[in-house]
């Protein structure tokens, strides 16, 4: 398990849309999200699953990241996956960082971080026994305007004999 686990606005409104933030804890223990990305979500935006958000931040186990993020890399991304790489780059501990979008995993891998995204993140919690069918989770977020590409899903079904 990584010592840092940081989480991009993306994974963490698809989580809260599937009831999967609180599989964080038992998967990673604490995550942190940057001030930047928690504004993405919180507390005037429209995203869906802000109150759960709102609530894994009240009971401790999402926390934001106290201390100003240093510019490690000159980045051309949302401020969200910005300061999530920068984040990633300034500790020393093994760190994973979950995010989604695609422009962000690439720039992530080319620094040499470790990534994984929502639906990974989906097929962990049905490995650790925290749901009962991975299939049933990709259908909810389907069926919202939330998108993984079928081939990532497929992958991780197959991954847990789904």
């Amino acid at each position: 398990m990584a010592r840092i686990v940081i989480i991009d606005s993306s994974p963490l409104i698809g989580l809260a849309m599937v009831d999967g933030l609180a599989w964080l804890p038992s998967l990673f223990g604490t995550v942190v999200l940057p001030e930047s990305v928690k504004q993405e979500v919180l507390p005037d935006k429209a995203a869906q699953g802000k109150a759960a958000i709102a609530n894994a931040i009240d009971l401790g186990w999402l926390t934001v990241w106290p201390e100003l993020i240093e510019s490690y890399s000159d980045i051309d991304l949302d401020p969200g996956e910005t300061d999530c790489i920068n984040l990633a780059l300034s500790r020393v501990e093994d760190v994973l960082l979950i995010m989604d979008e695609r422009l962000g995993r690439a720039v992530a891998k080319e620094k040499g971080l470790k990534v994984v995204g929502t639906a990974a993140i989906i097929g962990l919690a049905k490995k650790q026994g925290l749901i009962t069918s991975a299939r049933s989770v990709f259908e909810i977020l389907h069926r919202s305007d939330f998108r993984i590409s079928p081939a990532v899903i497929n992958q991780v079904l197959r991954a847990v004999n789904e």
